[in-house]
């Protein structure tokens, strides 16, 4: 629980900069991630759909808008839901989009409740991964569908020296002046670089009880959307 309440912490503390730095550290190209995920989930026709780690409800938005009719979003930070929670209604969303606070390794719903689950750069930021991706998979129904956006490190020269280069010096400075939170603009380069990629996040998924578990690496490496089963 001391990590989960360190990093609840420090999302509420960056919680008003967080979308600008999310599409000025990417250069936008996130948007164009998630809207990937979203087409997944639409090929699969899922209707009802959790998003895990929804921050300020960028993923459970856009859900909303490309045709899903019934989300939920969960996220530990409170300040997070609630400017996401402002966004939706905004939006005229709030029909669709439902957002609470919960924790992924403790999810507040019944077995087999969603047509699929969706995270999207928050599995690194769970406390206990394994439980979490439990969890995820004992609310999904049988036959239907995970999809985790996440980022990760390229493999080749030179984008990967540019990369790291980028993550691990620029990145911080710019997200902690924008932010006047540095820490916070660090430990994304930390939790990254220690993530479980590629095939091993894969067999993380299928320890957690999904099969056909596939990954597609995106912009050269930079993220990855891994997409698996539950078997049903």
């Amino acid at each position: 629980m001391a990590r989960t309440e360190d990093v609840r912490q420090m999302f509420n503390r960056i919680a008003a900069r967080y979308d600008l730095l999310n599409h000025l550290l990417s250069a936008g190209i996130d948007r164009r991630w998630r809207r990937l995920l979203i087409r997944k989930l639409q090929q699969q026709d899922a209707r009802q759909v959790l998003d895990v780690a929804t921050g300020t409800a960028d993923l459970a938005i856009l859900a909303a808008k490309r045709g899903i009719p019934h989300i939920v979003g969960v996220d530990i930070a409170e300040e997070m839901l609630a400017i996401g929670q402002r966004k939706v209604e905004r939006q005229g969303l709030a029909s669709v989009v439902t957002l609470k606070p919960a924790r992924a390794e403790k999810l507040p719903f019944s077995d087999r409740s969603f047509d699929a689950v969706m995270v999207a750069f928050g599995v690194r930021n769970f406390e206990d991964l394994a439980l979490g991706l439990q969890e995820m998979c004992r609310v999904t129904r049988p036959g239907g569908m995970v999809a985790v956006l996440e980022f990760s490190t390229p493999k080749y020269f030179p984008l990967r020296q540019l990369y790291l280069l980028y993550f691990r010096h620029f990145l911080p400075l710019l997200g902690g002046w924008i932010s006047g939170d540095r820490g916070a603009y660090q430990y994304l380069p930390d939790t990254v670089l220690a993530f479980p990629q590629g095939q091993t996040f894969i067999h993380r998924l299928e320890g957690a009880g999904y099969d056909q578990c596939r990954q597609r690496r995106l912009s050269g490496g930079i993220a990855t959307l891994y997409t698996a089963r539950k078997p049903g």
